[in-house]
């Protein structure tokens, strides 16, 4: 009998993103046309994909489809973000401090 506490191994690899979908969103997030943006989505990306699951994956799979100068606009207060994009992970990408700066 399972302990309903813990998920089995079936539903936590439900959970656990596709490593191929990762590598393309990786790619995604580090090419994106400018150095600022390569800086500031891919260093999200960075940061945080290890944590994410699916559902944080799908959320910035959705995010990689927007337009630069708009993510950078959401990540620094210019403008605000559609409802969509709002919570934690958006919250996570306006604290910015994720972003290395090689001196």
């Amino acid at each position: 009998m399972s302990d309903p506490a813990k998920p089995d191994d079936a539903q936590a690899d439900a959970e656990t993103p596709n490593p191929e979908r990762l590598s393309r969103a990786k790619f995604r997030a580090w090419h994106r046309g400018t150095r600022e943006a390569d800086f500031m989505i891919g260093g999200y990306f960075d940061y945080g994909h290890a944590e994410w699951v699916e559902q944080e994956l799908s959320w910035f799979e959705a995010l990689l489809e927007e337009d630069d100068v708009d993510i950078m606009a959401w990540a620094l207060g210019v403008q605000p973000p559609p409802q969509r994009f709002e919570g934690p992970m958006m919250d996570a990408l306006r604290r910015l401090d994720y972003i290395y700066i090689h001196k």
